[in-house]
This record gives C-alpha cells, sequence and structure tokens, in this order.
C-alpha cells in the first residue's frame, strides 16, 4: 500500500503500470454492472486508481474510498468543490460517507 502525497501526480507514479487493461467495470450488490471507467485519454488516472485499490482492498468499501480519495491528492478537493466534475472521484466520496460497497473487475485488453 502506497502513503499518498498531497499531489496526484506523484502518487500516480507509485502506482501499477494500466497497459494491459481495456476497461473497468464497478458492480453494485446485484451483480450490475453501475460504471465504467474506459482506458482512454482523461480517465487513466482513474483506472490506475481504480486497478490500485482493487489490488490493494479487493473490494470498494468505504476504507478503500477513504484511500483513493487521499490518493487522488489536489483533485479530490476539486470534486467535493465542484460536484459532477469528477464522476470517479464522487463515488469515492459517496462510498466513503456510507453508500454500498462495489466490487471492481479489471477487464484486461485481448492479446490476439
Amino acid at each position: 500500500m502506497i502513503t499518498p502525497s498531497p499531489s496526484f501526480k506523484d502518487n500516480l507514479q507509485q502506482l501499477p503500470a494500466i497497459d494491459s487493461i481495456a476497461r473497468i467495470f464497478l458492480i453494485d450488490g446485484t451483480d450490475t454492472v453501475i460504471a465504467t471507467i474506459e482506458n482512454q485519454p482523461g480517465k487513466q488516472g482513474s483506472v490506475a486508481v481504480y486497478q490500485y485499490l482493487q489490488a490493494t482492498f479487493g473490494t470498494l468499501d468505504a476504507k478503500a474510498a477513504r484511500h483513493g480519495l487521499d490518493v487522488f491528492g489536489e483533485h479530490t478537493a476539486d470534486a467535493r468543490n465542484r460536484p459532477g466534475a469528477h464522476p470517479n472521484i464522487d463515488r469515492l466520496v459517496a462510498i466513503a460517507d456510507g453508500a454500498e460497497p462495489l466490487a471492481i473487475r479489471i477487464i484486461v485488453k485481448d492479446q490476439t
């Protein structure tokens, strides 16, 4: 587990590579995919954080969400000030505040 700094950029450098990931599914308690995070520009930081949370915690519960908010560094304050601007951080805020935990499913790129 990393010890997050206030800088998202610095924290990202400590996370595993995401080259093999196509997308991440977030799944609720009824096994329904409620969100997808594609590995594409503008979302790659979120893919890295959510992959790391899955590897570290196994599930996205309140403890994992709080740690994820720390990893997002300065973006967490921006998300709290502008709800809706950072939906992948908003989701962590909601879970940290008591929303239902989610499963994180990593979908790897087709290797064929």
